[in-house]
């Protein structure tokens, strides 16, 4: 099964626990986190994600993030980052 967290539009510092209570709620499932809605997507929110996907692909389980809005991918970038960073890599 594949758990599905719809993110919000700013995700900044007041945002970043209940968003990994929210991913800790799917442990267990695969998720696919839907970014479409995504305006800001701040820095400890993008570690909390990181994290996730971490612990996702430890635990032989996938998480991507899917729908990424033009802002979310520029909130990444400027951490070096992309939604593909967030998917297991297969080296």
């Amino acid at each position: 099964m594949t758990a599905r967290v719809q993110l919000q539009g700013r995700l900044g510092l007041p945002e970043a626990e209940p968003l990994a209570q929210r991913l800790r709620a799917a442990r267990g499932d695969d998720v696919a986190v839907d970014a479409a809605q995504v305006t800001h997507l701040g820095v400890l929110c993008q570690q909390v994600l990181l994290s996730a996907a971490a612990e996702w692909h430890a635990a032989g389980r996938s998480f991507k993030i899917v729908n990424p809005s033009d802002d979310c991918v520029d909130h990444l970038a400027l951490c070096g980052l992309s939604p593909a960073s967030f998917e297991e890599s297969n080296e």
